[in-house]
Order: C-alpha cells, then sequence, then structure tokens
C-alpha cells in the first residue's frame, strides 16, 4: 500500500514571509499558505472509493496542487474496497473521509442493524456510475442476458449490495446469477481471461478494461437504466468527526471540490497528476476515466451537492423495491449543512 501524503514545509513559509516583508517586494508568498504558520497541519486519511484508478485524481489533484495544505490538512490517501468495508473503516475510526456510494450508504444505513455510524457530508458523482460490465464479445447486452453467468466483485461494493434490486427491477432472477469474490484490481484482467463473464464497474472504467482486454470492446449495463434517482459516489465521515470537527469538514470537502473542479475541466493535466501518485493506469487512461466522468459530477446544482428532493425519492424507490424499511429520511444519512455552498 502506498502512502501518499501532502506536506508543507512551515519554516521554510515563514522564512519567505520575513524575506518579502524586509524586502518590500512584491513577491509575497501566496496569502493562503500563511495560515498553516500558526501550527501543524491535522492528519487525516482519506479512503478512495474503489481501488486507485484515474476516477481518483482529484483526490491527488487537492495534494498536488497544496489545496489541501492551504486548508490546513494532511492528507494520507488509503485504496478503498467498496462501500460497506469503508463504512466499517470509518465507523471504526481507522480512516477519517472515505468515498461512499449514497445509494449504498441509504441501503445500509436503512437496513436492520446496518452500519449508522456516518453521515455524508457531499457528492462526487450526482448520478450513480454503479453498473455491471462485459465483453462485447460475450453476446452480453441486456440484463436478461446475466442469467447463468458469473460476476466478479468486491464482496460488499455497492454493484453487489444492490444486484438483488436491479433484477427485480430488471425482471430477471437473481438466484440464476452467481458471484465470485474479486478484488477491484483484478476485474480487467479476469474479465479479458474469460475467468469470469461479468464484472461489477463504472462506466468511467470502460477505457482501462478494454485496454486490459486488448483493445476488445466492452458493454457497459447502468444500474440507472433501470433503477432511476440514483447517486454516485459522496464522501462520509463518522459521526464523531462531523459533530466535533464540522470546521475541518468543511475545509476538507472545499478543497476536495477544487481539486475534483480542476480534474473535470482538465483532464489530460488530471491524468498527468495521477501518474505522479499511481501506476495502475497510464496518464492517457487516466484521463479518459475523468473525461467520462464528468457528465455523472455536476447536474447542474453546483459541485457537491445533494438535492434533498431527489435523495427523498430515491430513498422511496429503494422502500419500494423493497430493499430497505419505511422510515428512513435523507436527513438521517445526510449531513447537509456541511455540504461546502457552490461558489459563484
Amino acid at each position: 500500500m502506498r502512502t501518499l501524503r501532502a506536506v508543507v514545509a512551515v519554516g521554510a513559509a515563514a522564512m519567505l514571509l520575513s524575506m518579502a516583508a524586509c524586502s518590500g517586494s512584491d513577491d509575497k508568498a501566496p496569502a493562503s499558505n500563511t495560515q498553516n504558520a500558526a501550527g501543524p497541519l491535522e492528519k487525516v486519511t482519506y479512503m478512495s472509493g474503489f481501488g486507485l484508478f484515474g476516477r481518483e485524481s482529484y483526490v491527488y489533484a487537492a495534494i498536488d496542487k497544496g489545496y489541501f495544505r492551504d486548508a490546513g490538512l494532511e492528507v494520507e490517501v488509503k485504496p478503498g474496497l467498496g462501500t460497506n468495508p469503508n463504512l466499517k473503516a470509518l465507523s471504526s475510526g481507522a480512516v477519517q473521509y472515505a468515498s461512499i456510494d449514497l445509494t449504498g450508504a441509504f441501503l445500509e444505513y436503512g437496513r436492520p442493524g446496518g452500519i449508522n455510524d456516518f453521515t455524508i457530508v457531499g457528492a462526487v458523482q450526482q448520478r450513480s456510475l454503479t453498473a455491471l460490465m462485459a465483453l462485447e464479445e460475450s453476446g452480453i447486452t441486456t440484463p436478461r442476458d446475466l442469467e447463468n453467468k458469473t460476476i466478479g466483485a468486491q464482496p460488499g461494493s455497492v454493484n453487489q449490495v444492490l444486484f438483488p434490486t436491479y433484477a427485480r427491477l430488471a425482471g430477471i432472477d437473481a438466484t440464476k446469477v452467481k458471484f465470485q469474490n474479486v478484488a477491484p484490481q483484478q476485474q480487467p484482467q479476469l474479465l479479458a481471461s474469460k475467468k469470469v463473464d461479468v464484472i461489477t464497474q463504472f462506466p468511467v472504467g470502460k477505457p482501462g478494461v478494454e485496454r486490459a482486454a486488448g483493445g476488445r470492446k466492452a458493454v457497459v449495463l447502468p444500474y440507472t437504466d433501470v433503477i432511476t434517482d440514483l447517486f454516485g459516489g459522496a464522501i462520509g465521515v463518522s459521526k464523531k468527526t462531523a459533530q466535533e470537527k464540522p470546521d475541518q469538514v468543511k475545509r476538507f470537502m472545499t478543497a476536495l471540490l477544487k481539486g475534483l473542479s480542476d480534474t473535470i475541466n482538465n483532464p489530460q493535466e488530471a491524468g498527468q497528476i495521477y501518474a505522479k501518485f499511481e501506476k495502475t493506469q497510464p496518464p492517457p487512461v487516466a484521463a479518459a476515466e475523468m473525461t467520462l466522468m464528468r457528465p455523472y459530477v455536476d447536474l447542474g446544482s453546483g459541485l457537491g451537492q445533494i438535492d434533498q428532493a431527489r435523495a427523498a425519492r430515491s430513498i422511496a424507490i429503494l422502500q419500494g423495491a423493497g430493499a430497505i424499511p419505511d422510515g428512513l429520511k435523507p436527513e438521517d444519512v445526510i449531513s447537509f449543512s456541511l455540504i461546502p455552498k457552490p461558489s459563484a
């Protein structure tokens, strides 16, 4: 596992400020850096959603460009394993921030005995990326083609957790579909070698899957074709962090969203930044993932925003499908007051 840290040299920053003050020159250190001279950075750990692919480049941009540093934070990045494992990591205190699929968060919070020691503090994707992927040559083109097939999935990922609801609404028999435990990084290779028929994958992962398959084309089956109003990835924190450190949460989210804005607006730069930290994908593939992710990130309300009425509809759909019992409300799962307001 690779540890990535955004580091600030406080002494050097202080020296630069002193030199600028003495010389009277216009070459002053950025004002945003001066807030860190008062003390050390707060160290926090962020867990990605699912592995460390190009789609995660926004967190690396926030590190590389100093957005976290300027917010008084030093961020360590760990690879995530899907919604359920990430929620467990939050609840245990192993990480302070984690990427959580919001639909998966509703399912987990709403189920009897589910994890509920967390809250969501902003969106990454306002539309769900949850999908299944197969190679075009397999002949799998519709949900009905999934019966009697094997799906490679990370246990606890929202793709697997939500599959029974997807199958029910798509009119297929979920008991006729087999799941095989496969780590995120292994999925493209196992699909390419036909060790599994289908993988749980995001649409933005299509370039990486096709590259692993030697250029063979992939078919994507988005869950949103069957289940409407689903949200995608969001950022979760423990309830304790939200209650005791709301200012830190807002600073973290503001810096992260700056990185997200940069990467969707300049995917090529995002790919280059990603390559400084990770080697899972080459820069062009990482850039392609960010290009494909852009339509999912902002539906017109501003980066990071979660529409409360739409969240209520999403919960109602899951309740209507029998996935969670009645009674869950958006504010049970989402701290709307901690979501940074969109820039003017």
